[in-house]
């Protein structure tokens, strides 16, 4: 019998690689989608196919982090081998605007869940989505053993469900496990993560789309991986002998104006001469230096990355090139 996933956050960037990933390994693939008034499916939709197939692999499920009533459905209904829990409110910056509803979906969710898994099917593996923005001030490099300083009620959040999480594999004995990953780009990134807007704009500058880019801070160093490689990571977390934390990281850091500056050069354009100062996209407490020690889960699970700063930043554009080239046609 193929095992059976259950992700939620499955529309998102790492839902959707994490998809493609388990449905090539044979699972049979659940996913929690949020009702909306117009389509958000892009991502996934590749991979979706006629319900009334005999094939069909994926399976999609109306539900809400922040309603245990439908977590209880689903998971009494899929009855998951797996679960991997993949949504949150995750952009850093707007949880200062919306604290509470970040706390209920990011931090609330996670307990949601973990109570409805040990309520209903305890012998369920969890993999919790944590994120290096737990580590905040904590001077990096930053490992498992790392003091937790967040910075940002997203990050704050995150702290909480990381804790619940172990609280929940010691307490009741759950393969309850948390994966640290440190930023994770790809073609498939939000518009409004810093990354994906600088690539976007960059493109749109070199068609003669767009004349600017407005940004926030560029000093912050950051820890840019390929979120493709970071799903390997995930998968093979969740295979584990025993549950555990792990780091996921590239162990190498750089500053937004770096990757601003090789994504410009990438396309013959000087960044300076576009970017704009916005105070707006600044956060009220900013986290500085996130570098990531990923040796733990190297050594003892085999996992490395594959693509490196460079080879990202030309697998995004080339990607959102091909994106804006094929609108105009």
């Amino acid at each position: 019998m193929p095992k059976t996933a259950l992700i939620t956050g499955i529309t998102g960037q790492d839902g959707s690689y994490l998809a493609e990933l388990l449905l090539s390994k044979g699972y049979e693939v659940h996913g929690i989608i949020r009702r909306a008034s117009s389509f958000n499916t892009g991502r996934i939709d590749h991979l979706v196919k006629d319900p009334h197939d005999k094939d069909v692999k994926m399976f999609l499920h109306f539900g809400d982090l922040t309603d245990s009533a439908s977590l209880m459905r689903i998971i009494e209904k899929v009855k998951p081998d797996e679960v991997y829990n993949m949504a949150s409110m995750s952009q850093v910056r707007v949880s200062f605007d919306i604290p509470v509803y970040t706390a209920d979906v990011t931090a609330l969710g996670v307990a949601r869940i973990l109570e409805t898994l040990k309520t209903m099917k305890p012998d369920t593996k969890f993999y919790q989505a944590s994120s290096s923005e737990m580590f905040g001030t904590t001077p990096p490099p930053q490992n498992e053993s790392s003091p937790l300083s967040p910075q940002s009620p997203y990050g704050c959040a995150k702290v909480y469900s990381y804790w619940m999480t172990r609280s929940y594999r010691n307490g009741y004995n759950m393969f309850a496990t948390n994966g640290i990953l440190f930023n994770h780009e790809s073609p498939r990134r939000g518009e409004t993560f810093v990354t994906k807007k600088i690539v976007r704009a960059a493109v749109r500058i070199k068609l003669g789309k767009a004349k600017e880019v407005f940004l926030g801070n560029l000093e912050t160093l950051r820890d840019w991986g390929y979120a493709g490689d970071y799903v390997k990571a995930i998968h093979m977390i969740m295979q584990a002998d025993r549950p555990d934390d792990w780091v996921v990281a590239t162990g190498e850091n750089h500053t937004i104006k770096e990757f601003a500056e090789k994504t410009f050069g990438l396309l013959g354009l000087k960044f300076s001469g576009y970017c704009n100062y916005d105070s707006r996209y600044t956060r009220p407490i900013d986290v500085y230096e996130l570098c990531g020690d990923s040796t733990k889960i190297q050594n003892e699970l085999g996992w490395k990355p594959e693509v490196n700063f460079e080879g990202l930043i030309d697998i995004m554009v080339k990607a959102v090139y091909d994106e804006e080239v094929k609108c105009n046609e």
